[in-house]
């Protein structure tokens, strides 16, 4: 279970890198942003989302920034926050990625189960989710071991 935990994800890195020049991380911050309803969420908010800490969040954003996907901005509702906003250019960008990284998905994960094992493993995650509780992954109460 181990090696598929850490195998996992780094095939699905990989299959990005190699498709979309993007990393999983990279994907999953502008994807996080495209869900909201209006692209743009704090930047706190979506480092618990991504479980990862503030820092990480703010290298990847710089990254991300210099090559036209996103920018940041004071939060105009509380300007002790900071926004990350993604640009139609990082919306096109995970529009086209999306297809590829769907595939990859159900590739190596979906296609491998049967309709059963993926009922099983669906539940098992619920419950694995459940154990971790509602605490985020970073910050100074994170249980490193678990997150």
């Amino acid at each position: 279970m181990i090696k598929m935990i850490t195998r996992l994800p780094a095939a699905l890195d990989a299959d990005l890198q190699h498709s979309s020049g993007l990393s999983f991380f990279e994907y999953q911050v502008l994807a996080g942003l495209s869900m909201q309803p209006d692209r743009r969420h704090r930047m706190s908010d979506l480092a618990e989302f991504s479980a990862c800490s503030l820092s990480r969040l703010s290298h990847t954003a710089r990254r991300l920034e210099s090559k036209g996907w996103l920018y940041r901005e004071p939060d105009p509702t509380d300007g002790r926050y900071t926004l990350a906003v993604l640009t139609e250019a990082g919306w096109d960008k995970v529009v086209a990625t999306a297809p590829g990284h769907v595939a990859g998905v159900r590739r190596l994960l979906i296609d491998a189960l049967t309709q059963t094992q993926y009922k099983q493993l669906r539940q098992i995650s619920e419950r694995v989710n459940d154990a971790i509780g509602n605490e985020p992954c970073t910050g100074a109460h994170a249980k490193p071991t678990v997150c």
